[in-house]
């Protein structure tokens, strides 16, 4: 989240959840802050019990409620290959993303994917294959831990 700083983009993330007729609860913000909280990939053990621990005792699919309404509006990517989720910088345009991890230090850089996406999707439809809404994960070193 380099775009802006947290406070910011919470509200700009209840603004985004209100154009599109939905509302960020206390919950969902509440978990939404937790994830924004941490760097990198987060698993949804570590919201669980980082809420566990500022709210008492909460249930696990409470969270994973929340993270998937957080996903479904574009305010977090589910990385499936990395089984966390990381914070989307741009979330008023839906995309798809390239992930980029470093296997040194953690860091993840999202890229938007959709022009080097349109090869990989002509390939499989030349193949006779569609392809589904995804997002890669490319791991690799950033270029502070290449040096």
């Amino acid at each position: 989240m380099a775009s802006m700083d947290q406070s910011s983009y919470l509200a700009a993330a209840e603004r985004h959840c209100a154009g599109r007729g939905s509302k960020l609860t206390a919950l969902r913000r509440q978990v939404l802050e937790l994830v924004l909280k941490r760097s990198g990939v987060v698993k949804a053990y570590q919201v669980l019990a980082d809420l566990q621990q500022e709210r008492g005792a909460a249930a696990p699919p409470t969270v994973y409620r929340a993270l998937d309404f957080l996903v479904e509006h574009g305010l977090l990517h589910k990385v499936d290959a990395l089984n966390g989720f990381i914070v989307c910088d741009h979330f008023d345009c839906q995309h798809e993303s390239l992930i980029l991890v470093c296997e040194q230090c953690g860091r993840v850089n999202e890229v938007d994917a959709a022009s080097g996406l349109a090869t990989l999707r002509e390939m499989a439809q030349a193949a006779g294959f569609a392809l589904s809404p995804q997002n890669l994960v490319l791991a690799g070193r950033c270029q502070s831990c290449a040096i």
